[in-house]
């Protein structure tokens, strides 16, 4: 009965079979775009599409996070294999260096030539894992950059200050505490 006008026209003549396909093809056409929407829907459905494109922003910023947190890591566990594959051995080591840790005071020994480097700067302290090891300048300066935190001890030389009275004056770096 819904094409009952239909029916009659084409029983009549005046429309042939070629022209309701048509005519039924662009109606399911325009019933697909839209064309027959009511406004109620029509904010519904732009509401829809700005809450899947604020999930949208909400995932690539998470998507960030992630990958920023993944390159994170992936430069520690880099780190942690350069001062494992660079460490300097202190075996025979007979010469106890004190150096602070935070607020605890701790204890390595060290040979004689490896005290003088700690003292020149050639030498550096970090915390790999639960010990301490000892590491050349160039991987300090590595540690630093990427987390500072591993980093305890480092006697980097200081640019004098031209202004300074007492740059002539040095210290002696040989004083044991």
């Amino acid at each position: 009965m819904a094409n009952s006008l239909q029916d009659q026209l084409l029983k009549a003549g005046l429309v042939s079979e070629q022209q309701l396909k048509q005519a039924q093809t662009k109606k399911r056409k325009q019933k697909r775009a839209g064309g027959g929407r009511s406004a109620e829907s029509a904010q519904r459905s732009a509401e829809a599409e700005q809450a899947a494109a604020e999930k949208r922003r909400r995932d690539q910023e998470l998507n960030r996070r992630r990958e920023e947190e993944r390159q994170r890591k992936a430069e520690l566990v880099a780190l942690w294999q350069l001062v494992h594959d660079t460490r300097v051995s202190r075996e025979g080591g007979d010469v106890a260096y004190n150096f602070a840790d935070g607020a605890a005071l701790k204890r390595l020994y060290v040979s004689a030539a490896q005290q003088q480097a700690l003292v020149a700067g050639e030498l550096a302290i970090v915390r790999h894992q639960d010990f301490y090891e000892l590491v050349p300048a160039g991987v300090a300066e590595r540690v630093q950059q990427v987390d500072s935190a591993t980093l305890v001890l480092w006697n980097r030389p200081e640019p004098k200050d031209p202004k300074d009275p007492y740059a002539e004056l040095e210290v002696p770096d040989d004083l044991m505490w």
